[in-house]
């Protein structure tokens, strides 16, 4: 599979919704898998403070040189997530990057891409596979083609 939103949106995805507008778009309440795009042009910056929320006092920032070797060029895609409903999933990820104090950190480092307005969510429903599994796949298929995961997965094996 390639992981540019043409070739997600032929493989079922749809939404395409920056964060900030998840309140107001249609978001399925199923099962599903997403993804977070960000597709800027020119050099990947970074932010030095991530605009996430802390949650039992730790704070969701990390050293720029930590960002910048998890980051994967050439790819759209920088996070792949699965809920078991989408639309609270989703909205939790937009409350903990606006600086709510959320406890689930999967995808915490888009928040720290310098202008996290153009990040972009796609998702896709499961409602006959089990989301964990599907994941598993996409996450699988990624690593095959850029040689490690997206990146905003896998945060605690930063810089690996």
């Amino acid at each position: 599979m390639i992981f540019t939103r043409r070739a997600l949106e032929r493989a079922g995805f749809v939404g395409w919704t920056p964060f900030a507008d998840l309140r107001s778009s249609i978001c399925p309440i199923t099962a599903g898998v997403y993804v977070v795009t960000y597709d800027v042009e020119g050099d990947t910056r970074f932010a030095d403070k991530s605009s996430g929320g802390w949650f039992k006092g730790r704070n969701p920032s990390v050293p720029e040189g930590a960002l910048a070797a998890n980051w994967v060029d050439g790819a759209e895609v920088v996070y792949i997530g699965k809920a078991d409903v989408l639309r609270r999933r989703l909205r939790e990820f937009a409350a903990f990057g606006a600086g709510k104090s959320v406890g689930h950190w999967g995808g915490r480092l888009v928040w720290q891409l310098a202008g996290v307005a153009d990040l972009r969510v796609g998702w896709k429903e499961t409602p006959n596979d089990n989301p964990g599994v599907v994941e598993a796949e996409l996450l699988r298929q990624f690593r095959l083609n850029y040689g490690k995961p997206p990146f905003a997965n896998d945060p605690h094996r930063l810089g690996r």
